[in-house]
């Protein structure tokens, strides 16, 4: 679904027409245009013919049916991975992707281990919402959150992460409330700074992954460029700005950054009243990495409960169908 080629076919009609191609798209959620009756026959064909509303897309379900993963085929014919999970108070939230692939090449990460393909425009990012919420449609159920937490860094690709999530936003697009759309970056600086400015009451996430410095450019090369230090300057800028509590993600991973040394250094950088921490099981990626221990994940949280840190423990979703945390690595080009 792209909005500016359906933008450019309306361009000689009435005014009028934009606002019903925006209620065929987000509120009726056709598929088709031949499904939107208000418009003309030809014009229908022509819409079909050049803004059409399809959406290829290989779709897997976790037996608990909690999660739906769909491998969405682009026009380039490269692969993304989006991820819907179904929460049992009756929320369903949207896993989203920026990128084909990823550059940052974190080691725990199976879709840093593809590479980077590219940036995924607007439409490819709305698209991701749209498919499900078209599923969600036949059970009188809607998207209620947005997460990018999917294939790629968001910040990346700020412009156009920031343009579908004003389309996602808008009140004639899917009217998703701000505050239920949330960015996760590796800490990008520059993207904090930008985001502290937009006039969007958004959630940020900040995936940490270390207790210091030296640890995180082991697991993560970005972590050379940008230390800890620098980051969390950034998020406390933003907090002055936003007044908006941030997420801190922490993986676990077994003898690596799961230590109650770890936990007390992590508990000396979340002291900010409004810094919230999650922890992260780690997912089998074909790493050399495995998940912490039950015994040291209870070590670890009873370091950062007696140091007085806010924080939770994310429930794992789709790990049978490979859509868990950091599993998202779907094939690049389409198998002949």
């Amino acid at each position: 679904m792209n909005l500016k080629n359906i933008k450019q076919v309306l361009q000689d009609e009435p005014k009028y027409r934009l606002k019903q191609a925006k209620n065929a798209v987000f509120r009726q959620l056709a598929h088709d245009w031949q499904e939107v009756n208000v418009f003309p026959l030809a014009l229908r064909e022509r819409l079909n013919k050049e803004a059409p509303l399809a959406i290829e897309a290989e779709v897997y379900v976790s037996k608990d049916k909690d999660s739906v993963k769909a491998v969405l085929t682009l026009k380039d014919d490269l692969k993304i991975e989006t991820v819907l999970m179904r929460h049992h108070d009756g929320r369903n939230t949207v896993c989203v992707s920026s990128q084909v692939g990823c550059p940052l090449a974190c080691k725990f990460c199976a879709t840093g281990k593809m590479g980077f393909f590219r940036n995924l425009e607007v439409f490819e990012i709305v698209d991701q919402i749209l498919f499900f919420s078209r599923l969600l449609k036949k059970e009188n159920q809607r998207v209620k959150n947005i997460v990018f937490m999917g294939m790629g860094e968001p910040f990346l690709n700020y412009d156009n992460v920031l343009e579908a999530i004003r389309i996602l936003n808008d009140q004639d697009g899917l009217n998703i409330g701000a505050r239920h759309i949330s960015i996760s970056t590796i800490g990008i600086v520059d993207g904090i700074q930008k985001l502290a400015e937009e006039n969007l009451q958004l959630n940020l996430a900040i995936s940490l992954h270390a207790s210091n410095d030296m640890l995180r450019e082991t697991l993560m090369p970005i972590g050379k460029t940008y230390k800890i230090s620098d980051i969390l300057k950034a998020v406390n800028d933003y907090l002055k700005k936003t007044k908006r509590k941030v997420m801190f993600e922490y993986l676990l991973l077994n003898n690596i950054n799961d230590s109650q040394e770890h936990a007390l250094e992590l508990a000396k950088l979340m002291k900010h009243h409004l810094y919230f921490l999650n922890l992260i099981l780690y997912n089998p990626t074909g790493s050399e990495f495995k998940a912490s221990s039950s015994e040291r994940v209870k070590a670890f949280r009873q370091v950062l409960t007696d140091e007085g840190v806010n924080f939770v423990q994310r429930y794992r979703f789709g790990e049978e169908i490979h859509a868990a945390c950091g599993q998202l690595a779907a094939p690049p080009k389409l198998k002949v």
